[in-house]
C-alpha cells in the first residue's frame, strides 16, 4: 500500500529537478491496492487520495517553474477506469465507468467563486481535445468530440475553426464506415453548420464587429456541437454494436449440441459405446416442420427490419433455410431424446442390478475440477492465467493418483471385492500386455525354475516400488517445465530457463540439450515401431539437429563459428521425406486391419507409426529449447501408460479425461497462452522458401496445438493396444473427449456473449475465444479419427 509508493516519491523531486528525461514514468500501486482490498469506501482511500494530490502539487509547480522561456504546460489527471462498491473493475457499471478528468494549465483563467458541476464527456473525447490543443491532426479513427472548455480562452474564430476541424474528421469516417451517410442526421446537422460558418466568415471579413457577428458565431458554434454530439454517438453504437442476431443463432446451435451430447451419455458408455442422434422419426413430424416455418418466419421479420448489416442476413436463402432446418431437426432430437429417457424409465428392468460402484477420488477431482474451470472462463484473470488452472489440476491429480496406488498396493487385502482385484494380479497384467509377455521357460532342473520365479517377484517388487515414484517423477517433470517457459500475463516478464537457453552466449548449452533430447526422444518412441520406422526416425531426428544447425539455432561439436546460416530448407524437406514415410507405413497398416483383416496388432502398430511420424514432425517444428517439452511428454506418456493406467485398471471415460488435462497442461508447457502474440509463426515456415497458405497454416496450427493432440493420439494408441480391455473403450474415448471439449466451449461462448461490453473483451476474451474455435476443429478431426479406427467395433456389433 504504501512501501511501493513512497519508493517513488523518495527520487521524485531529484528527477524533476534534473532536465536529462523526455518522458517519466511513476507508476503508483497503492490507491489501486486499497480499491481491491478493502473498496472505494474504505477509510485508507482519503489519506492515499491527499498524498496523490501532494505529488501532483509538486509535479505542477516544477512545471510553473520552468514556463519562463517556454510555452505553458498542460497537465492532464485522469482514471483509466474506476471501480466497483466490492472492489472490482471491468464492468459496466456506472462506478466503474466514470472516472474524473481534470485540466491544470496557466493558459487558463482562473475562475472565481462556488465550483459548479463538472461536465460530463467520454473518454473518447480526450484524444481528440490533446491533438487540436497540441496542434496536431485528429487521429483518423478517432470517434471524440473536443471539449470546447478547454480551448474557451481562444477567440471565436479559433474556436470555430477546432469544432470544424473535428466535424469535418468524424464526417469523413462516417463516409468511410457507412454506405448511407448523406441519410446520417449529424451529417446532415454538420453540413448546415458549415453553411452557416461560411456565413459568419464572410461577415467577418467584411470587419463586422458587432453584436451580430458574435451571435451569430455562439450560434454557429452551438450546431457544430451539435453535430459532433449526434456524430460521435452514431460513430460510437458501430464501434459497440454486435451482430447480436448471428450470434445467438450461433449459440443455439452448439447449446443443442451439447445437450444432445449430454442426453446421449449414458448409452454412449455402455458397453456397446452407442451413439444415436434419433432425427429419423422427428424429421417426418408435424413438429419439425412447423418449427422450420416458426423459425423462417422470425428469420424474414428479423432481416427485413434489421437497420444495421447482419451476417446471418446476408447469406443466401438457401443457405438459412438449411441452418433453420438443422437448428429445427436438433431441437426434436433432444425432445426424442428426452421422451426415450422418460419411457425407458417407466419400463420395469428385466434383470435389475444393484450397482456396487461407488465415486471415487478420481471421479470428484474430475468432476470439481472441470467444474471449476469452466466457472473460472467468467473472469478476464483466470484466462489470462489459464496455464494456472492446469498446472494446479494435474499436480492433484498426480497427488490423487498417488494415494490411489498406495491404497492399491498397501491398504487392500489380497482379494478386495470392491476394486475385484488383487495387487498380484494387478501387476501381473503389466507383464501381459508388455513386449516380453510370452516367455518359454524350458523345463530343466528345480533351481533354474527357482531362478525364473525369483527373479519374477523381483521384477514385480521393482515394479511396485517404480509405479508408487511415477507420480513424484511426474510432479517433478512438471515443475521443471514450468521453469521452461514463462506463460501467461503477470509473471511472462521474468526471466525463465528458455531465455537463458536461447541467448547467443549459450548456444553450446541448448546444442548440447537439444542432441540429448532427440536423443531421449528416439529411445522413446522407437520400442513399437518396424525396423524401417526406427531407422527413418533415427534420419529424421538427425536431420532435425541439421535443419537447426544450419539455421544457427544449434551448432555441430566440430564448428566453430555461425557464418554460413541458411534457411535450412534442404535439411528440413530432407526430415519430411521421413516424416511422410513414416506417415505412411501407418496408413498401410490401418488399412490393412480395417478392410483386408481386423487384426488389432497391425492395427496398434500402425496407430504407433502414425503416432511416431507426428512426434518427429513436432520434433522438426519445435525450437530447440522446447524439444524437452516433448521428451518430458512422451515420458510422463510411459510412466502413467505402464505403472498407473494398467495397474489400477482405469475405464476409458477417466484415462480419456486425463489424457485431455495433461494435453491442455502441455499447451501452455510449451509457452503458449490465451493471447495471439505467444504464436510462434515462425514454425509456418519450416522448409518453405516463401509463404505458402495452406501448409503455413497446417504447420502453424499444428506447432500450436502439438501438446493436445499428440495426447489425444496417445490415447487413441493406447485403448486400442489395450488388448484385454473392453471392445467399445476407443468409442468411449471419443465419446468423452468430445464431451470435455463441448462442454467449456459452448459455456464459454455464452460468457462472451453476456460480457460482450467488458472492458477486456477485445483483449482477453476475444483471443480466448479464437484459440477454442481453432481448437474445437481439430478436436472434430480428431474424434473423426477415432471413429474410423472404432469401425470394428461398429461392424462386431452390427453383426
Amino acid at each position: 500500500i504504501s512501501e511501493v509508493d513512497d519508493n517513488v516519491t523518495r527520487h521524485l523531486d531529484r528527477v524533476l529537478k534534473r532536465e536529462d528525461w523526455d518522458l517519466l514514468i511513476l507508476h503508483y500501486l497503492g490507491l489501486d491496492h486499497i480499491g481491491h482490498m478493502t473498496g472505494p469506501n474504505s477509510p485508507l482511500v482519503g489519506p492515499k487520495l491527499r498524498e496523490m494530490d501532494n505529488v501532483l502539487k509538486k509535479i505542477h509547480i516544477s512545471l510553473l517553474s520552468k514556463e519562463e522561456a517556454s510555452l505553458p504546460n498542460l497537465l492532464v489527471v485522469c482514471g483509466d477506469h474506476g471501480m466497483s462498491e466490492t472492489g472490482s473493475h471491468g464492468g459496466s457499471s456506472e462506478g466503474e465507468v466514470h472516472t474524473p478528468l481534470l485540466f491544470i494549465s496557466s493558459a487558463f483563467e482562473k475562475r472565481s467563486g462556488p465550483l459548479t458541476q463538472p461536465k460530463l464527456v467520454q473518454q473518447t473525447d480526450l484524444a481528440s481535445t490533446l491533438a487540436v490543443g497540441l496542434g496536431l491532426p485528429i487521429s483518423r479513427n478517432s470517434v471524440g468530440n473536443l471539449i470546447l472548455p478547454v480551448v474557451g480562452g481562444k477567440t471565436m474564430r479559433e474556436q470555430l475553426r477546432f469544432v470544424h476541424l473535428n466535424g469535418f474528421q468524424l464526417s469523413r469516417l462516417l463516409q468511410e464506415n457507412t454506405p448511407a451517410y448523406e441519410k446520417d442526421p449529424g451529417y446532415e446537422h454538420f453540413k448546415i453548420a458549415e453553411k452557416s460558418h461560411g456565413n459568419w466568415i464572410k461577415l467577418y471579413l467584411e470587419g463586422n464587429n458587432s453584436e451580430i457577428l458574435l451571435n451569430l458565431g455562439k450560434k454557429v458554434l452551438k450546431q457544430y456541437l451539435e453535430a459532433l454530439k449526434i456524430l460521435s454517438s452514431s460513430l460510437s453504437k458501430q464501434v459497440a454494436q454486435y451482430d447480436m442476431y448471428s450470434m445467438m443463432v450461433g449459440t443455439v446451435i452448439i447449446m443443442e449440441v451439447l445437450l444432445l451430447l449430454l442426453l446421449s451419455f449414458p448409452k454412449a458408455l455402455s458397453s456397446r459405446a452407442e451413439f444415436e442422434v434419433p432425427l429419423s422419426p422427428p424429421l417426418f413430424s408435424l413438429l419439425f416442420y412447423l418449427m422450420c416455418l416458426m423459425l423462417c418466419a422470425v428469420h424474414v421479420i428479423v432481416c427485413t427490419s434489421a437497420e444495421s448489416l447482419c451476417y446471418f442476413c446476408s447469406m443466401s436463402w438457401l443457405t438459412a433455410v438449411g441452418v433453420m432446418m438443422l437448428i429445427s431437426a436438433l431441437m426434436c432430437g433432444i425432445l426424442s431424446a428426452i421422451a426415450k429417457i422418460f419411457e425407458n424409465s417407466r419400463l420395469p428392468l428385466k434383470n435389475p442390478v444393484v450397482s456396487s460402484s461407488r465415486w471415487s477420488e478420481i471421479n470428484v477431482l474430475i468432476l470439481a475440477g472441470t467444474i471449476g474451470h469452466v466457472l473460472s472462463l467468467g473472469a478476464s484473470s483466470f484466462i489470462e492465467e489459464e496455464h494456472q488452472t492446469w498446472y494446479f489440476l494435474i499436480n492433484t491429480l498426480c497427488l490423487a493418483l498417488c494415494q490411489e496406488l498406495c491404497r492399491n498396493n498397501f491398504l487392500l487385502k489380497e482379494y478386495d471385492p470392491q476394486h475385484g482385484t488383487t495387487v498380484k494380479q494387478n501387476f501381473d497384467s503389466i507383464g501381459e500386455a508388455s513386449e516380453c509377455k510370452n516367455i518359454d521357460i524350458p523345463a530343466g532342473g528345480n533351481s533354474k525354475l527357482g531362478k525364473a520365479s525369483s527373479s519374477a517377484e523381483f521384477i514385480q517388487r521393482s515394479d511396485k516400488w517404480i509405479s508408487l515414484a511415477s507420480p513424484w517423477i511426474i510432479l517433478i517433470c512438471c515443475r521443471l517445465l514450468r521453469s521452461l517457459n514463462q506463460t501467461g500475463v503477470q509473471w511472462a516478464h521474468r526471466p525463465d530457463f528458455g531465455h537463458w537457453l536461447t541467448s547467443s552466449e549459450h548456444k553450446s548449452e541448448l546444442s548440447f540439450l537439444a542432441a540429448v533430447s532427440l536423443l531421449m526422444i528416439f529411445f522413446l518412441v522407437q520400442r513399437r515401431c518396424s525396423l524401417v520406422s526406427k531407422i527413418a526416425m533415427a534420419l529424421g531426428l538427425l536431420g532435425v539437429y541439421s535443419y537447426r544447425a544450419a539455421i544457427g539455432n544449434v551448432v555441430f561439436p566440430w564448428q566453430h563459428d555461425t557464418k554460413d546460416i541458411s534457411k535450412g530448407i534442404t535439411e528440413a524437406r530432407f526430415v519430411y521425406v521421413f516424416i511422410l514415410g513414416i506417415v505412411f507405413t501407418g496408413t498401410k497398416d490401418l488399412l490393412k486391419s480395417q478392410v483386408i483383416s481386423a487384426d488389432s496388432s497391425v492395427k496398434s502398430t500402425g496407430l504407433w507409426e502414425v503416432y511416431s511420424g507426428l512426434v518427429l514432425l513436432a520434433a522438426l517444428l519445435f525450437r530447440p529449447h522446447n524439444l524437452p517439452v516433448l521428451v518430458f511428454c512422451l515420458l510422463i506418456q510411459t510412466m502413467m501408460t505402464k505403472y498407473i493406467w494398467r495397474p489400477l485398471k482405469f475405464d476409458a471415460a477417466q484415462i480419456t479425461i486425463m489424457h485431455y488435462w495433461f494435453g491442455q497442461a502441455f499447451f501452455y508447457f510449451q509457452g503458449n497462452s490465451n493471447g495471439i502474440a505467444t504464436v510462434d509463426v515462425s514454425a509456418g515456415f519450416v522448409g518453405l522458401e516463401s509463404y505458402v497458405e495452406i501448409p503455413a497454416i497446417f504447420l502453424t496450427a499444428f506447432a500450436t496445438y502439438a501438446g493436445p493432440l499428440l495426447w489425444a493420439i496417445h490415447l487413441l494408441c493406447y485403448l486400442s493396444s489395450e488388448v484385454n480391455r473392453d471392445s467399445a473403450a476407443v468409442g468411449h474415448g471419443c465419446f468423452c473427449y468430445a464431451l470435455m471439449r463441448s462442454i467449456p466451449v459452448a459455456i464459454y461462448i455464452v460468457l462472451v456473449t453476456g460480457l460482450r461490453y467488458h472492458l477486456f473483451i477485445w483483449s482477453v476474451f476475444s483471443p480466448k475465444l479464437l484459440y477454442e474455435g481453432v481448437h474445437v476443429f481439430i478436436t472434430a478431426a480428431i474424434c473423426l479419427f477415432f471413429t474410423a479406427m472404432d469401425q470394428n467395433h461398429s461392424h462386431k456389433v452390427q453383426d
